[in-house]
This record gives structure tokens, C-alpha cells and sequence, in this order.
């Protein structure tokens, strides 16, 4: 394991100081763990490891819950609604032909939008402390 992997103990430990949000959202749109930015976030498509695999970060707390798909239909629909009016009105009239084109490309732009989404929602969620990734007080 290199210098720039290994994590100690006191890497863990939460220091109570502000997460900067910038990093912490890129770092999730890239689909790897908030804190270390090299771990992976997800074991499958969409579903959250329950801690970092490198720096053992919890990710359990996260709630993104419905917004991952509601930024996508919204990114999506304002990007090839556009697209399909000038497509018709300057290339293809063919109804059938736009339609197989728009339904491979919507389903693409959703496929590939969703997860780095969800990522970008966990990373804001930990960078604010949101939900469980809040400070832990010991008692």
C-alpha cells in the first residue's frame, strides 16, 4: 500500500472542521467516496457501500433518496426537448426515425446521469453534514 493510501487511526477521526463542498461534490459526480476521493461509493449501479473500501468512511447515513432521479429527468427533458424541435424542424421529419433516435439517446444521457447524481447528492450530504454524517460527540 503507498504513502498516499495508507490511513491511520486518526484519519478516521472527525475534526470537527467545515468539509469544503466544492471537492466533496466532484468527488461524489466522479462516483468515489466523499472523504478520500479514491474508494468507490457504489457496490453495484446505484447502491451505496456502507463505508468507504480505502478510508472506512461511513456512507451509510446517506440519504438521496428521490433527487438523483428528479435532477436527471430534469437535466434530460431541458436538454433533448430542444434537441428533438431542431432535429425535426432542420433534419429528420420521419416520426418513427426520431423516435428510435430520442429514446436511445434519452435512455443513454439517464443511464449514464443517475449514478453520478447520486453521487453528487452523497458528497453534499457529507460535505454539510447532513443526516447521519454529522459530528459524533463521544459521551
Amino acid at each position: 500500500m503507498s504513502d498516499a493510501m495508507a490511513f491511520t487511526e486518526n484519519d478516521l477521526q472527525d475534526d470537527g472542521q467545515e468539509r469544503e463542498l466544492k471537492p466533496a461534490i466532484w468527488k461524489g459526480w466522479r462516483k468515489r467516496c466523499p472523504s478520500c476521493g479514491t474508494g468507490k461509493m457504489f457496490q453495484g449501479y446505484l447502491k451505496v457501500h456502507d463505508s468507504c473500501t480505502v478510508c472506512g468512511e461511513e456512507l451509510m447515513h446517506q440519504r438521496a433518496d428521490d433527487g438523483p432521479a428528479y435532477l436527471t429527468i430534469i437535466v434530460v427533458g431541458h436538454v433533448m426537448a430542444p434537441m428533438l424541435h431542431i432535429v425535426y424542424v432542420n433534419f429528420v421529419q420521419d416520426p418513427m426515425m426520431l423516435a428510435s433516435i430520442f429514446t436511445v439517446g434519452t435512455v443513454a444521457a439517464s443511464l449514464y446521469l443517475l449514478p453520478r447524481f447520486k453521487g453528487f447528492m452523497v458528497g453534499f450530504q457529507w460535505a454539510k453534514r447532513m443526516h447521519g454524517f454529522a459530528l459524533k460527540r463521544s459521551q
